[in-house]
C-alpha cells in the first residue's frame, strides 16, 4: 500500500530550473523538483512506509524552513531515512539554482 502525503509551505525564493535527483529503490527516494509560479511550496509524498507523517512533516519543515523556496515537490520514497531525505533535498534544490 502506498501513503500519499501532502503538505505546503509559505515561500520567497523562486528556484531557478527542474531538478531530479535519487532514485525509487530499497532505502531511497526520488525528488522531482519545479519552479512554483506562486509565493508556496506545494510538496506530496508518496511512500512505501505508512505512519511516518509526523516525520516527514518534521523534516520537510526543517528543510523549508532554512531555504523558503517556492517549488512544487514529489517525493517518491522506498523506505528511506530521514537523513537521506535531507541529503536529496539539499541535492535537488543545488540542482534547480
Amino acid at each position: 500500500m502506498i501513503e500519499t502525503l501532502t503538505y505546503r509551505y509559505d515561500a520567497n525564493a523562486p528556484v531557478a530550473r527542474r531538478a531530479h535527483v535519487g532514485v525509487v529503490a530499497s532505502g531511497n527516494c526520488e525528488i522531482l523538483l519545479e519552479p512554483a509560479g506562486d509565493s508556496q511550496a506545494s510538496v506530496v509524498v508518496r511512500t512505501s512506509v505508512t505512519g511516518y507523517a509526523d516525520t516527514w512533516k518534521a523534516v520537510l519543515a526543517r528543510f523549508f524552513e532554512r531555504n523558503p523556496i517556492a517549488a512544487n515537490v514529489e517525493i517518491n520514497d522506498f523506505g528511506a531515512t530521514p537523513a537521506v531525505v535531507a541529503l536529496r533535498l539539499e541535492q535537488a534544490l543545488e540542482t534547480a539554482q
